[in-house]
């Protein structure tokens, strides 16, 4: 009886006692690891043949029934929460199990949101690749990313993912991409949008177009001549370059983008081609060449022509030359005034009238007078020259005789400019 009675009052007590289920730690944030460890108090040594198992409302977790008593959960989420126990199984196969516990895992919203791009700083070629790419500091779980263009927030695309970043991607950047963005994260607190950030798509100047403006129809001149040279497509600032034959005529710089304009005054010289250069520091394009032709007064002109046949002249006759200079050289002899006269410069010549005459007698030598010089007082030297036989002789010492005076003439206006004196002209000769 009494062994029976010991028994009975022993039993409660020598079986296992009631488990336990611990969490560390006890209240975790999303992504923080968790340890979960079923302890059963005044375990006695028989208790390490027992097997556990974990369990989340009605799932078991992890590899099932194990003989270790803890097990080791990564990263804990929102989708964690729940209520919690474990069990112990002794050899033979009675199952014990702890109580349930409430483990809430907490997510922390996010922060700081910030939106950078790449290629750095904003500014891409056309055509070229541009990732938008947002950030957090601060935030667990699903967040959601939002990409936003313009001001107004166009919405370009939305992105959910256990991540701290997101990209958004342009394949090809072009003109109407220059604008600015910004995104917004969310993971269920609230939306959190980060700063603006402009995007500047770089666009190399087009072929420019070049126009010239003259004051009337047809240039001339002394006009001023507006050349405008303008790239239709090309990101500021851009320079402009003007050129005539190849020849830098000057530059121009269009801040804001757009043509810029280069004036010039035109000399008898400015006849030919025009051409530009356009260059934005992409790449440099020159326009088509624009020929212009414009009128030359006639004054200048007959002055080019009579200087050039003067210097023909001189350069053709050679030997001829020499003695037409001694005759001009002898005529200034003949009317030298005296060395106590100051010098004067020598008077224009009269009005001269060639004529060519045939005579009545092949014998006969008709005399025809050319007035040369008024030298001093009425004193008048005159020279006389006697037709040939035949009309073609008469003509060409005619035609000589108006040559000597030309040339004689121009060649002491040659020698005034070049400040040589009557007397050494004559000392010369």
């Amino acid at each position: 009886m009494l062994p029976r009675l010991l028994l009975l009052i022993c039993a409660p007590l020598c079986e296992p006692a009631e488990l336990l289920l611990i969490a560390s730690p006890s209240h975790p944030t999303e992504g923080s690891p968790v340890t979960l460890t079923c302890k059963m108090p005044f375990l006695q040594s028989s208790d390490a043949q027992f097997q556990f198992c974990f369990f989340r409302d009605t799932r078991a977790l992890g590899p099932g029934w194990s003989s270790s008593p803890k097990l080791q959960i990564a990263a804990m989420w929102k989708e964690d929460t729940g209520s919690y126990w474990c069990e112990a199984q002794t050899m033979a196969s009675k199952v014990l199990r702890s109580r349930r516990s409430q483990i809430n895992v907490y997510r922390v919203p996010v922060a700081d949101v910030s939106l950078e791009t790449q290629p750095p700083g904003g500014q891409v070629m056309e055509g070229d690749r541009l990732v938008l790419i947002c950030s957090v500091a601060m935030g667990t779980g699903d967040i959601t990313f939002l990409w936003y263009k313009g001001v107004v927030g166009l919405n370009l695309q939305s992105k959910t993912q256990r991540s701290l970043t997101a990209e958004y991607e342009i394949p090809s950047a072009r003109e109407s991409d220059a604008e600015q963005y910004y995104c917004v994260a969310e993971n269920g607190y609230g939306p959190s949008p980060s700063g603006l950030v402009s995007i500047t798509v770089r666009i190399p100047v087009s072929r420019p177009v070049l126009m010239l403006r003259a004051p009337r129809a047809q240039a001339a001149v002394e006009d001023v001549l507006e050349l405008h040279c303008e790239a239709l497509r090309g990101s500021p600032p851009i320079l402009y370059w003007f050129y005539h034959e190849d020849i830098t005529l000057g530059s121009r710089s269009a801040p804001s983008g757009g043509g810029a304009s280069f004036n010039l005054s035109l000399t008898a010289e400015h006849s030919g081609n025009y051409s530009c250069e356009a260059n934005n520091g992409l790449g440099a394009q020159r326009s088509e060449a624009v020929t212009l032709n414009f009128t030359v007064p006639t004054g200048a002109r007959s002055n080019h022509l009579t200087s050039g046949v003067v210097e023909g002249l001189l350069s053709t006759l050679g030997p001829a030359t020499v003695a037409l200079l001694f005759c001009y050289g002898l005529k200034r002899k003949i009317g030298r005034r005296s060395a106590r006269d100051p010098l004067r410069s020598l008077p224009s010549p009269l009005p001269q009238e060639f004529t060519y005459l045939n005579s009545p007698t092949p014998g006969q030598l008709q005399p025809i007078y050319e007035n040369v010089n008024v030298v001093s007082g009425d004193e008048v030297y005159s020279l006389a020259y006697y037709n040939q036989p035949e009309q073609e002789s008469v003509a060409a010492e005619t035609l000589g005789t108006h040559m000597e005076d030309k040339v004689s003439l121009d060649i002491y206006s040659r020698l005034r400019k070049a400040n040589i004196t009557d007397v050494d002209y004559e000392d010369a000769m």
